[in-house]
């Protein structure tokens, strides 16, 4: 076991016997102040993202006792601020929302701030949207403050939708201002989340950077490995080959393999050969041998991916040394789209299609020249054409052969992606006559 996930154990282990049925201050547990039992719930939580996998049943606990202590104090008790604090972060470290409507309602001293009070309520409730400029306000009034790292993370939450690059803002003040801590893992992710879906690669290869190195062990790691697999998959262009290895270079060699594999998964599917290339032999080199499964899918993977380049001969024979009965359902899908754009490469034109076409029926020529100009002047086909011909190649793709479902989803994704680059290789032979 790591030096540090011992300490926080250890620690654990402490903080549970003082508060626990039995433990050595059992009998002063209703005496504790809400702030000192918030204290624990928050050393939980961080050891939950430090990779402490026994804390997590004990965060369930700890907020059960919180929500007790909370509804049991007396009016009094919060007149201290700290305890305000609490009952507010409280609510916000996923606490029961009628908890803090409770309290506000036996508030008679005014200790609680309305502002914040409403713009919680409404957030708990699922209307963030119409509080984002108040709540951004509040963030920056509360910042130096002991909610300050919480009301910057719901703040930025409610703001991406409305203003990525603001949001990302006060994701960094909430981290920056609590680093190690459960505030900080959660504003790196949702930051590579914005950043990936807005396109800023830059912050969003720095903020997958600062995850791997600090946050590798917490339980939402597999998320940022999706999410950094988006990030790379969607902007490919604008992500250096080096960048993705010096990233997944802070990961074990297991886990490395994983993104990678995920990574070459994402990319066959939309027909990037060239990272999903990349993916791949980095999975297998990191399987040292060629024999395990792990090297196998890698192989499978890059073999989809080349499917639709010059090597295809290459990419069949990687697809057929994985056996179906090896792969999940979504990737046997994924397969047998690969070998059906293979034998369409493959198939023999048809004889028919090189004879000289039939000649013009000139009985039916003044109506084709008059079909022509309506359709030059709606700028291309007229509708009801195009919904036609688009439905047409709807039903080609997605037909199931007699007694097969429906295809998976990303069966469909690599088809459409294969057939669109083979229409360009006809437009460019059409257009070499």
């Amino acid at each position: 076991m790591a030096p540090l996930q011992h300490r926080h154990r250890l620690a654990l282990a402490f903080t549970l016997g003082m508060l626990m049925p039995g433990g050595l201050r059992a009998e002063s547990q209703d005496g504790l102040p809400p702030y000192k039992i918030l204290r624990s719930l928050e050393f939980i939580q961080d050891s939950v993202v430090a990779g402490d996998s026994s804390a997590g049943e004990m965060q369930r606990f700890m907020l059960s006792t919180i929500d007790e202590r909370l509804r049991n104090a007396d009016k009094s008790v919060f007149d201290d601020s700290r305890n305000v604090d609490a009952a507010l972060i409280y609510a916000m470290s996923g606490g029961n929302p009628a908890t803090l409507e409770y309290l506000m309602s036996r508030d008679i001293n005014g200790n609680f701030d309305n502002r914040v009070a409403d713009v919680l309520r409404k957030y708990l409730n699922g209307k963030g949207l119409l509080v984002v400029n108040t709540l951004a306000d509040i963030a920056r009034e509360y910042r130096d403050k002991k909610i300050g790292p919480y009301i910057s993370l719901v703040a930025a939450n409610v703001m991406s939708a409305k203003n990525p690059k603001e949001a990302l803002k006060l994701y960094d003040w909430a981290r920056l201002t609590s680093p190690g801590t459960i505030v900080e893992e959660s504003a790196l992710r949702r930051s590579l989340a914005l950043s990936a879906d807005a396109g800023m690669v830059p912050q969003g290869l720095g903020y997958a950077a600062r995850y791997t190195r600090r946050f590798l062990h917490s339980p939402y790691a597999s998320q940022f490995a999706d999410l950094f697999v988006q990030l790379v998959v969607d902007h490919d262009a604008d992500v250096k080959q080096q960048d993705i290895i010096d990233i997944l270079s802070f990961m074990d060699p297991p886990r490395q393999r994983e993104v990678y594999l995920r990574m070459a998964r994402r990319a066959a599917i939309a027909g990037k050969a060239d990272l999903a290339a990349l993916a791949s032999a980095r999975a297998q080199a990191i399987t040292n041998d060629g024999s395990d499964a792990f090297s196998a899918l890698a192989g499978f993977y890059g073999g989809v991916a080349g499917v639709s380049t010059s090597d295809m001969g290459t990419a069949i024979r990687k697809i057929d040394q994985m056996p179906a009965g090896e792969l999940n359902q979504q990737d046997r899908a994924l397969r047998e789209a690969a070998r059906m754009v293979a034998d369409e490469i493959l198939r023999a034109p048809d004889p028919t299609s090189l004879k000289q076409g039939s000649p013009l029926n000139l009985s039916n020529q003044e109506h084709t020249e008059h079909d022509a100009a309506v359709t030059n002047q709606s700028g291309g086909q007229s509708p009801g054409t195009a919904g036609v011909e688009a439905g047409a190649a709807v039903n080609v793709a997605h037909t199931p052969k007699e007694g097969r479902q429906e295809a998976d989803p990303s069966f469909n994704a690599f088809v459409t992606t294969s057939r669109s680059k083979l229409d360009a290789i006809d437009g460019l032979l059409k257009a070499g006559k």
